[in-house]
């Protein structure tokens, strides 16, 4: 006689998750993330095209493509409507805002993030507020304080009020980024020997770079295109930075009737932007993300 032997009970692989959402929502969806892709890029791509238009193909047909690509706008905008300098003074000004802001930052949100001190939230919650504060409220005073301290019209100056201008939202970025690393890894530093500060940037900040990439991005996004601040705070034409060379460029240029000078010279400082967020988007995906999930 045979004994039925009891069979463990196997559990069905559980089904996958249905998408619930209408077919005709996800079309709408759809559409709707097309027309504002369309609405985005058709201004960049028109202005493009038409950076190797001559001024007559221009103005007698916008929407056609240039019967033969003329580079020599291009150069001509670099050259003689100084776009070449104007670059270089931007690169300069922002590359220098941008390393003090992300030393600044990353140094105030880990010692926010990690270390509990008597004005921790009262800190952290001023930075969160100096981000909704409108700039041109502080311009006037802004003015007098730089131009107290001798800066007026200087690269420095610049530098300074563009990393007081990031500082805050950098903070606010990594506060989170930093609060989501585990504290074991930091431990054992510490048990190791690792002081504070070895800690800091052997450790952590390692272990942060997706976030510092991420907000480094946006910072730099930021700055590369602020008009307001240069406007305000640099008068000197030798050191202007490239959104005050644009603003200079279409009223000369526009009273000469160089279109296509003006949309070479507008092509030629939309390039870096579009470069750094093609090169880096992955890295942005992925800071924004391990951010916001612990």
């Amino acid at each position: 006689m045979t004994s039925l032997r009891e069979r463990p009970v196997v559990a069905a692989p559980p089904e996958p998750a249905r998408d619930r959402r209408r077919p005709g929502s996800v079309a709408g969806v759809h559409l709707a993330m097309l027309a504002w892709a369309v609405v985005t890029t058709l201004p960049l791509i028109w202005a493009v095209i038409s950076s190797f238009k001559t001024d007559d193909e221009i103005l007698n047909e916008p929407w056609s493509l240039p019967a033969s690509p003329r580079f020599s706008n291009w150069t001509r905008a670099w050259t003689e409507a100084n776009i070449g300098r104007y670059f270089l003074n931007s690169v300069l000004v922002v590359g220098g805002a941008l390393l003090l802001t992300m030393l600044l930052g990353s140094l105030v949100a880990y010692a926010l993030a990690r270390y509990s001190f008597r004005g921790n939230r009262l800190i952290y919650y001023t930075f969160v507020a100096a981000m909704f504060f409108p700039v041109f409220l502080a311009l006037v005073p802004l003015f007098f304080v730089v131009r107290q301290l001798g800066l007026l019209g200087t690269y420095q100056g610049l530098i300074l009020v563009y990393a007081a201008y990031a500082v805050p939202f950098t903070v606010f970025f990594l506060h989170a980024f930093f609060r989501s690393l585990p504290g074991e890894v930091a431990e054992a530093a510490f048990i190791d020997g690792c002081s504070h500060g070895a800690v800091f940037f052997r450790v952590m900040l390692p272990m942060a770079r997706p976030g510092l990439v991420a907000v480094g991005i946006f910072n730099f996004l930021g700055l590369w295109n602020q008009y307001l601040l240069p406007l305000v705070l640099n008068p000197d034409p030798d050191r202007y930075v490239l959104a005050q060379g644009l603003a200079a460029l279409s009223v000369s240029q526009g009273y000469r009737s160089d279109w296509s000078g003006l949309f070479a010279g507008l092509t030629i400082a939309m390039l870096p932007v579009l470069i750094a967020y093609v090169a880096f988007q992955r890295h942005i995906r992925g800071g924004m993300t391990a951010g916001a999930v612990k």
